[in-house]
């Protein structure tokens, strides 16, 4: 993603609503579903390694999970194109997450680490193509080297597998991400909005994240020919979408009208010029071999520009109409 969409992920991302509601109604699995989703808990997304090279993943949520000391991890990547390392991307994000919590001491009695469910939530238009394991990007070597080749799995979302059908029955936070991200019109959009401003009517700072979220992801599918001023709230957004899509809208009526005057215009002219030609012609004939029969006269109106160029060339020289429209 760039910069400012992966940034504007990030920020819907760190609510746990959406963590939930990615689990809930993404991934199913009964043990998934059966945590409290209350005990989340957001933990630092970024690590530096032991030679002190900076690196970073993106979002690392943990929740508690049979007891109070066992946690899940869940490590959630955002990717708008295909990579086809992303799995050499997550495994480096686990062991540098596991190295961490070595180092911070926070891990499971008897040295034991605690789970970690990698996830890439996919919002592109390719199909993904990636190997989603590790182990499927080395060639398979007969013998003992093949016993220690290493494995590990990302969970890939891609949002192009739900159908707006699918999704318009949930009401699930990232179902509406997904709707947003593939909104065919203005009315579909503004309808979201309000759908959203309803759900979260007791959540004021989740909708403003989502104003926040919604404003970058329609810069970046207008490629900045929309304006949109910062916005702090879900209804204030859609006052201010719903103004700029009747100036947008407007502005290309407007440019659709003169471009239609201006098309009109050199229909017109070419129509008059047309005209001229075809009465020229006739009278040229009529000098020459006298008056002109009734389906010559049809013939000269239905003609095209290069047909009169034509005939008007024959004229000097024919020594009959016949010789005039020859083929």
């Amino acid at each position: 993603m760039t910069h400012d969409n992966d940034a504007s992920y990030k920020l819907l991302f760190s609510a746990p609503e959406l963590v939930r509601d990615l689990v809930m109604g993404f991934i199913p699995d009964e043990w998934l579903h059966s945590l409290d989703y209350s005990t989340l808990e957001k933990v630092p997304g970024s690590y530096v390694t032991d030679d002190l090279r900076h690196r970073a993943d993106d979002v690392v949520w943990r929740v508690r999970a049979e007891g109070e000391w066992v946690y899940l991890y869940i490590l959630i990547e955002f990717q708008s194109t295909v990579d086809p390392f992303m799995a050499v991307r997550m495994m480096t994000y686990v062991g540098l997450l596991y190295q961490d919590l070595i180092r911070a001491k926070d891990i499971l009695p008897h040295r034991k680490l605690p789970p970690v469910l990698p996830i890439v939530l996919y919002n592109g238009d390719a199909k993904w193509t990636a190997a989603t394991d590790v182990g499927a990007l080395i060639p398979k070597v007969p013998g003992l080297v093949s016993k220690y080749m290493p494995r590990l799995e990302y969970l890939l979302i891609d949002q192009s597998q739900y159908t707006e059908a699918d999704l318009s029955e949930l009401k699930n936070l990232v179902a509406a991400v997904i709707r947003f991200e593939h909104s065919e019109n203005a009315t579909v959009l503004l309808r979201l909005i309000d759908l959203l401003s309803n759900w979260l009517e007791d959540n004021p700072e989740l909708k403003r994240t989502f104003a926040i979220w919604i404003r970058a992801v329609l810069l970046r599918q207008s490629k900045n020919t929309l304006v949109l001023p910062q916005v702090q709230d879900l209804k204030e957004l859609k006052m201010t979408l719903a103004k700029s899509f009747d100036a947008w809208a407007q502005q290309h009526e407007q440019k659709g009208l003169e471009q239609g005057i201006e098309k009109g215009i050199e229909k017109g002219i070419e129509r008059g010029i047309a005209q001229g030609e075809a009465m020229l012609l006739q009278r040229q004939l009529a000098r020459r071999f006298g008056p002109l029969p009734a389906e010559v006269t049809a013939q000269i109106s239905g003609a095209s520009a290069s047909e009169l160029e034509l005939w008007g060339d024959r004229v000097l020289d024919a020594s009959s109409l016949d010789d005039v429209f020859q083929a």
